[in-house]
């Protein structure tokens, strides 16, 4: 338990209705609307639909918009920082598609033109800039992604982890979203109007909000706000519809509350998720006057008549806001509302008001029925609760059940194969995927998203006696690629009059992890990393920092498919005539007591660019030399073959520094080049503890028995990282 306040001490936003505090400030008491026809890029829709679009910016011009976007909120929320901060945490959605949809379209096959297509690029743009060495954290839960990176930076702050954590999120325009949510029949032709009674939609925005976290007993003199909690939960409804009740939404606030240490009566102003869809904001509505009950509700606000609707940074947006608020006494207007709709039931403030806040929730709600809420404070005028905040951070997890699909098939088929001397890399064969699966599932969905709920599927099989999991993290580097394909390939050949509604739900990220939990009924936190090679070690790393101690059960999955034409082009380490490779691992896992049985830890994450010191920083994490000689009897290292160089370079300084003494097992070489690899490594681990030994032909033509120690998973590149799997 602490008592250690978490304040936000800076922050940099850049919106259509501007750039930098001042700007928003100003547009704030001014009540501006920055949604306007589209120009960034030509349309088939005559006129352009309206969307709240960035005026012009200084944009680095090898990166791509979303890059760009982040750079300048970056560099605004670091303008007065002392010193780096210790991790960086970003949503995003988009990435580097605004550079990709140009680039597929013209038909450009140099994969070194690609090198900023991933979300996790963003993250690692961002971290470079700024100098940070420590984790660097890329969530991707569509349109809640900037309030959960601001979630997991408020834990690794409570834990202790961290001093300061630079965290918000990013996107930008571009056309997979413009035609998608056109696609969807959720886009207003007249802009969007949250809560009006003539709604007819959404409008796409862009945008980036940062925000400079700072942990501190009392508030630092430049604090311009409080953090005070924020709860996650998913509806485990529908990909991309709203529970209808608004039950998901409900809990999220209630969660949030309850972390803040805060009631209902203490909530001052609503930052509203409001997007202007008709089905968003019934469900919404219903899920704060369930809240509220008999109690007067606050006032309350949608930004997105003003700037759009930003996806990945739509929740850090509404945060900088909500903390402008705060710190400077103003209610921002509902702009697009004008009509009362009287099955809402809620009246938005119309007008810019002035008004103390002491006190706000930051709603933010996404695709897969992913929920995020903040709850923010003033620095000094509320009073601090009496009740400590529990900070304690998870160390380990006990495996209740495990799965994992190779070209080899599952888990025991992959395992036989390797003792035989066989080779993995290779593509799951169709009939492994669907094995385990229902009729339904084999026939609505594709690749990616079967992979991982037949993962999840098979891992919870062996732990059917602990019940369903509750919360679920997925791992993916790329997302479904045969969804993200399609739709633009779709939508080039029909001359972009044509996008498919389905494939774009399936094309974001956590589009499988919320078939996962429809699946399973998991209304837990349902989070998404897409960290790259790393993604697997982050889903994992962020169900310790987000899951509560209990007995229930969760799922961290890590999967990617290979796609013949994006694959090669996305991934650095998918090399040209190697063999094409992808699958994935996933765990069934409960938190565990520190005698529990094969348990699971993330112990060590880094970025190593900017840190010459990294292998000795890894080290130190795992308690010395002596510690690692005496308690693995194993290290599985993964070296992306993009990475060799750098990556075996550390992996021999590990070595050399420490004298480890025992086998050392280039996983990659068996399980192939994709980024989830670490997701089968890390359950084979587990297989070869429960056997006792590491089975012939891995380490050399013996077995080689364990004797009680443990497994180390290694991670080494851009990024290093380390799992420990122990008896």
């Amino acid at each position: 338990m602490s008592n250690t306040g978490v304040f936000i001490t800076s922050l940099g936003i850049i919106s259509p209705v501007g750039q930098g505090l001042n700007d928003t400030l100003d547009a704030i008491r001014k009540a501006t609307r920055g949604i306007k026809p589209l120009h960034l890029f030509p349309t088939s829709h005559t006129p352009p639909l309206p969307v709240g679009e960035v005026g012009s910016f200084s944009l680095a011009s090898d990166l791509p918009r979303t890059h760009a976007l982040a750079l300048v909120a970056a560099e605004e929320a670091m303008k007065h920082a002392a010193g780096v901060p210790d991790a960086v945490v970003i949503g995003v959605t988009t990435g580097g598609m605004p550079f990709t949809e140009e680039l597929l379209k013209r038909g450009e096959l140099d994969s070194k033109q690609y090198e900023y297509h991933s979300t996790g690029s963003v993250a690692e743009c961002v971290a470079r800039h700024v100098g940070c060495t420590g984790p660097v954290l890329t969530v991707s839960t569509a349109c809640s992604s900037g309030a959960v990176a601001l979630k997991i930076a408020l834990e690794m702050l409570r834990s202790g982890m961290a001093k300061r954590v630079l965290a918000g999120g990013a996107d930008a325009l571009c056309r997979l979203t413009y035609y998608g949510f056109h696609a969807l029949q959720l886009v207003d032709e007249a802009g969007a109007r949250p809560f009006d009674r003539n709604r007819r939609g959404m409008s796409v925005g862009e945008g980036a909000a940062i925000l400079l976290l700072t942990s501190a007993d009392d508030p630092p003199d430049n604090a311009m706000a409080e953090l005070l909690g924020a709860g996650l939960s998913c509806d485990a409804y529908h990909p991309a519809a709203p529970h209808p009740e608004g039950t998901g939404a409900l809990r999220a606030m209630k969660d949030a509350l309850s972390d803040a240490c805060l009631s209902p009566a203490d909530i001052e102003y609503i930052q509203l998720h409001g997007t202007g869809t008709l089905d968003n904001d019934l469900a919404e509505a219903k899920a704060i006057h369930a809240l509220f009950g008999e109690r007067p509700i606050p006032p309350l606000s949608s930004i997105k008549g003003s700037v759009g609707h930003s996806l990945g940074a739509a929740g850090a947006m509404g945060a900088a806001v909500s903390v402008l608020s705060i710190a400077h006494d103003i209610i921002p207007a509902n702009a697009g509302f004008h009509e009362p709709d009287p099955q809402l039931n809620l009246i938005p403030v119309r007008m810019p008001t002035v008004k103390d806040i002491n006190t706000a929730l930051v709603n933010s709600f996404g695709f897969g029925g992913n929920n995020a809420v903040l709850a923010v404070g003033h620095p000094r005028r509320r009073k601090r609760p009496e009740t400590p905040v529990c900070a304690d951070r998870l160390r380990s997890f006990t495996v209740l059940g495990s799965a994992c699909l190779t070209a080899a098939g599952g888990l025991e088929q992959t395992i036989d194969a390797m003792r035989h001397g066989k080779g993995l890399p290779g593509i799951v064969s169709f009939s492994e995927i669907v094995k385990p699966l229902s009729e339904k599932y084999v026939r609505r969905l594709k690749r990616f998203p079967r992979m991982a709920l037949s993962l999840a599927v098979s891992a919870c099989g062996a732990s059917a006696t602990d019940g369903p999991p509750s919360s679920v993290f997925l791992g993916t580097g790329w997302g479904g690629l045969s969804e993200t394909y399609d739709l633009l390939m779709n939508l080039f050949a029909s001359g972009e009059r044509f996008a498919s509604p389905t494939d774009f739900v399936g094309s974001v990220h956590n589009a499988a992890a919320g078939h996962v939990a429809v699946h399973f009924k998991s209304t837990g936190p349902n989070v998404t990393m897409t960290g790259g090679d790393c993604s697997f070690e982050q889903a994992l790393f962020s169900a310790c920092l987000l899951i509560r101690r209990s007995d229930k059960p969760l799922l961290v999955i890590g999967a990617d498919e290979h796609h013949k034409i994006l694959s090669p082009l996305f991934d650095a380490s998918v090399l040209p005539g190697g063999p094409p490779s992808d699958g994935g691992g996933a765990l069934c896992l409960k938190p565990a007591t520190p005698a529990a049985p094969r348990r699971v830890c993330p112990s060590f994450m880094a970025y190593s660019p900017n840190n010459d010191q990294v292998i000795l920083a890894l080290i130190r994490a795992l308690g010395g030399n002596r510690t690692i000689r005496e308690q693995f009897g194993a290290v599985m290292a993964g070296i992306p073959a993009a990475q060799r160089a750098r990556g075996t370079a550390q992996l021999e300084e590990f070595l050399s520094i420490t004298g480890y003494p025992h086998p050392v097992i280039d996983y990659r070489r068996f399980v192939g080049e994709f980024a989830s690899a670490s997701a089968v490594a890390t359950v084979l681990a587990v297989s070869f503890i429960e056997a006792g030994e590491i089975p012939e032909n891995i380490c050399d033509r013996r077995k080689t028995p364990l004797r009680g120690r443990g497994v180390l998973i290694l991670g080494f590149g851009h990024v290093v990282t380390a799992v420990e799997v122990v008896p």
